[in-house]
């Protein structure tokens, strides 16, 4: 049974000598289980898998809305940095 999912992708970065970069997408927990520790466990994979590839940063964008999930980013460690922005066909 699938309880959350994240989508984690690599690119090589010109600003950083071509290291690799991790980017997380698409992050979603069941909502009758959030709050239990869940996305923690599940960031803390992502979080580990980019390591072990050697990612020297890991990034991920949310919409503005969602403050809650920001709060739960920082929590984990991560710091607000850019401005966003989408062109949309």
């Amino acid at each position: 049974e699938v309880v959350a999912m994240a989508e984690l992708l690599y690119l090589r970065h010109f600003q950083h000598r071509g290291g690799l970069c991790a980017e997380v997408e698409s992050v979603h927990v069941r909502s009758d289980l959030r709050s239990y520790g869940v996305g923690t466990q599940l960031m803390n994979e992502v979080l580990r898998r980019a390591r072990e590839r050697g990612a020297y940063r890991v990034q991920l964008t949310s919409n503005v809305t969602r403050t809650e999930a920001h709060q739960f980013y920082e929590r984990l460690g991560f710091q607000p940095s850019h401005v966003g922005y989408k062109f949309i066909w």
